[in-house]
């Protein structure tokens, strides 16, 4: 319940107590508290077991954390076997090299080892592919940024 706290918030909790409640009030305050969560847990297993009885017996080893949609998933993956093929074809499949070859054969770049014959016509730029939807008048250059437009913004 409290995994993530450590010693110097317990102790800063510890003296806001104290000051909060006093030392004489301090030790009934906890007992309160720790009775109340006690009843909270007795109600919380009655009710999973009042659950697991109406399910009937085909549920009785369902476990109400895999109910949690992480947990669910993480238990499904680990006794999948089959998963091994994936990992293989997704090790084997560099997306970010595909996309960037892609980009540079659209862009006409040449370092990315498509030819321009390979490149289609309308790409190239050929009077033939019909109209040329990628030219641009004027190509700027990489680092010089386009003039800002108040107005598209």
């Amino acid at each position: 319940m409290f995994n993530d706290i450590g010693g110097l918030e317990l102790i800063a909790l510890i003296v806001l107590a104290v000051l909060i409640f006093g030392p004489e009030k301090l030790p009934k305050v906890i007992q309160d508290v720790s009775r109340v969560i006690r009843k909270v847990r007795a109600f919380s297993e009655s009710a999973k077991d009042d659950i697991r009885n109406e399910l009937g017996p085909e549920f009785k080893d369902f476990e109400f954390e895999d109910l949690n949609p992480k947990a669910f998933l993480r238990k499904q993956l680990a006794e999948n076997d089959d998963l091994k093929e994936l990992k293989e074809l997704r090790s084997s499949f560099d997306l970010k090299k595909e996309i960037n070859e892609v980009a540079d054969a659209v862009n006409g770049s040449e370092h990315s080892g498509v030819s321009e014959g390979s490149v289609p016509a309308a790409v190239n730029g050929s009077p033939g592919g019909g109209p040329d939807l990628l030219k641009k008048g004027e190509k700027a250059a990489r680092d010089e940024r386009p003039p800002f437009d108040a107005d598209a913004t």
